[in-house]
């Protein structure tokens, strides 16, 4: 990777926003949520769910997504458990109370779900322990410095692990997502924010430097299609 593509930029995007809210912030969730699912993003994370329960088999999981936006990860990682025999609760958290608000709308038929506005950088964020953390296209949204203090924050709340499913930064993700957006998006945010993603996503090496530096023990990073990292780190 060359230019623009050798360094992670940290140009912030619209969805950065806390405060961003009105319908196109419901239109901007709701074609995140397809092009995750039609690009295979959802699997990213439930597969590493299943590493991690596999290897730590108990009775009952609670899990907390990160970054929740409008719930869509958690319906799919809900309607993963029930398929698959295990008892999960899920708690998304969210700092955009816009964002939550949208996704307690979203998921209101769902049990075992917990909703709350919260940075994840607050002092409050390591108190309540959960067995696994998951993070689906959040990371990115964070400098390296930040991955470094959030990533050992989550070695005291994770009781077993935890599962980050985000993007790599190629040149031929940017210039797809880049077409994409382009000609089936109707929201300016998508529009602006997809291409900008990516380009604020992750080579290997980027991955291993702030995991070392976290202290996170790492048992796997993985490429998935399309231009995904998946990251598996076990606490126990």
């Amino acid at each position: 990777m060359m230019g623009r593509f050798s360094q992670r930029s940290y140009e912030k995007e619209i969805m950065d926003d806390l405060e961003f809210e009105g319908p196109v912030l419901e239109q901007s969730l709701k074609e995140l949520r397809t092009i995750n699912k039609l690009l295979g993003g959802n699997k990213v994370t439930t597969t590493g769910l299943q590493h991690i329960i596999e290897k730590h088999p108990q009775e009952h999981y609670s899990i907390a997504d990160l970054g929740c936006g409008g719930g869509d990860m958690i319906r799919v990682m809900s309607d993963w458990s029930k398929k698959k025999g295990y008892n999960c609760n899920f708690l998304g958290i969210d700092a955009n109370r816009n964002t939550i608000d949208f996704a307690k709308d979203r998921l209101k038929d769902l049990n075992g779900v917990l909703l709350k506005t919260e940075n994840v950088f607050d002092e409050s964020f390591e108190q309540d322990q959960v067995d696994i953390i998951t993070c689906t296209l959040f990371t990115h949204h964070f400098t390296d410095e930040e991955l470094v203090r959030l990533f050992k924050s989550f070695v005291k709340k994770a009781r077993l692990g935890i599962v980050i499913n985000d993007l790599h930064r190629h040149r031929v993700a940017y210039f797809s997502i880049k077409v994409l957006t382009r000609f089936f998006s109707k929201s300016p945010m998508v529009q602006n924010d997809g291409p900008l993603s990516v380009l604020r996503g992750f080579s290997k090496k980027d991955l291993h430097r702030i995991l070392r530096l976290s202290g996170l023990k790492t048992i796997q990073i993985r490429w998935f299609w399309a231009f995904r990292w998946r990251v598996i780190g076990l606490i126990l």
